[in-house]
């Protein structure tokens, strides 16, 4: 896309991301960042997945512990869950590619915790990788009332992970590997 012509997005600005580089800690920082994305996906929730799997986990799964969430109560910080080798994670986790699902029936097929996500009445997300060279050290996630999403409201969450990635450490011991096999596409 060219940048000139590349979708506005509503708060962020040169001075929002100004500001987030003063910000005291990774809680301050993803708060801002969190009050961006209501502006940009009113309607929405977020969450950052840290990708904790080390080599003692079973191969073939991605062990993800919740780092932030919008909505604690329901979704808490430290909640983990265990993910296998599906479209979705090769998508994210082999191929480094942003996932973005739009409709319930494709979150009903993606996500095994989506009767969860009914009660918000949840159509869709936009999951963006955080990578160090080549691996997944967390995820971005933007789930959304919306059957479909926006460009630009695309652009901004893309832009909003890119703002978070200085906030979201690498877990200590990150490594996984899923078996050779043919890939899910």
């Amino acid at each position: 896309m060219d940048p000139i012509n590349a979708p506005t997005t509503t708060g962020i600005t040169a001075g929002f991301l100004d500001a987030l580089a003063e910000a005291a800690g990774a809680d301050e920082a993803l708060r801002r960042i969190d009050g961006c994305r209501l502006r940009i996906a009113p309607g929405s929730i977020f969450s950052i997945q840290q990708n904790v799997t080390t080599g003692r986990d079973a191969a073939g799964q991605v062990l993800l512990r919740r780092f932030y969430s919008s909505e604690a109560a329901t979704f808490p910080v430290n909640g983990a869950k265990r993910k296998t080798r599906t479209p979705w994670t090769e998508r994210l986790f082999v191929q480094g590619r942003v996932f973005v699902g739009e409709g319930e029936q494709v979150l009903a097929q993606n996500f095994d915790d989506f009767d969860q996500m009914r009660a918000y009445r949840l159509r869709s997300v936009v999951n963006v990788p955080m990578l160090q060279g080549s691996l997944c050290y967390a995820t971005f996630n933007v789930f959304g009332t919306r059957e479909r999403w926006q460009p630009e409201e695309l652009f901004g969450i893309r832009l909003l992970a890119l703002a978070a990635a200085r906030w979201v450490p690498s877990a200590p011991g990150l490594a996984y590997s899923f078996e050779e096999e043919t890939p899910c596409l």
